[in-house]
């Protein structure tokens, strides 16, 4: 199913009938700040380990998940002091922050460090699918071919349709990973560089 979304202004009704979807254990794909992506929510089991499949990622790789404020993040996630200091500075971004999970988060997404990859995406239409779902919601690049880096959610459709319940069309979205930021440590490690300005991290 191909939804339209305005990317500025999301319809209300369509947030709502898309987090219903995630709620009952739906796997959608949708637009972010880097790249098309797959999800759902994170405490529904059943529908992540239908994202492994789909990705035919093992088991012992967890994916990363998408909270809609610092603020959540903190719900999820044991943040330092500096760690709070910086993030306030880049986030909503293109970023992936490496932190000390919190109870809260369900083992399937945590890794064997007993840490989360977390997400604040500069889109407005994940920011208020998180906020109408009430939970954070995993994601993963829907890319499944790095030689075909779609950007268009027709062509998701295509490739995904039959495998996801919804396909969010956000407008075209040109794939760029994000940066991946380890803050698990003493100082922040930047793991990937992607889309985004690194120097946040040094200042």
């Amino acid at each position: 199913m191909l939804i339209p979304v305005n990317p500025d202004n999301p319809q209300p009704r369509s947030i709502r009938q898309i987090a219903d979807k995630l709620r009952n254990g739906g796997v959608i794909c949708y637009p972010t700040d880097t790249v098309y992506g797959i999800g759902c929510d994170i405490f529904n089991q059943k529908a992540v380990k239908k994202v492994f499949q789909i990705k035919k990622r093992p088991m012992h790789k967890p994916f990363s998940f998408m909270c809609s404020s610092l603020r959540n993040v903190s719900d999820y996630a044991h943040v330092s002091n500096m760690a709070y200091r910086i993030m306030r500075k880049a986030l909503p971004g293109p970023f992936t922050f490496v932190l000390p999970a919190a109870k809260i988060v369900p083992r399937i997404m945590i890794t064997k460090q007993k840490t989360v990859g977390i997400r604040v995406p500069a889109n407005n239409i994940c920011i208020e699918l998180i906020a109408a779902l009430g939970n954070p919601i995993l994601t993963t690049s829907a890319i499944l071919d790095e030689d075909q880096p779609l950007s268009e959610a027709y062509e998701f459709e295509g490739l995904l349709g039959n495998v996801v319940d919804v396909v969010i069309d956000g407008g075209m979205v040109y794939p760029d990973p994000s940066t991946v930021i380890d803050f698990s440590g003493n100082d922040p490690e930047i793991l990937r560089q992607g889309k985004g300005d690194i120097s946040l991290f040094y200042a």
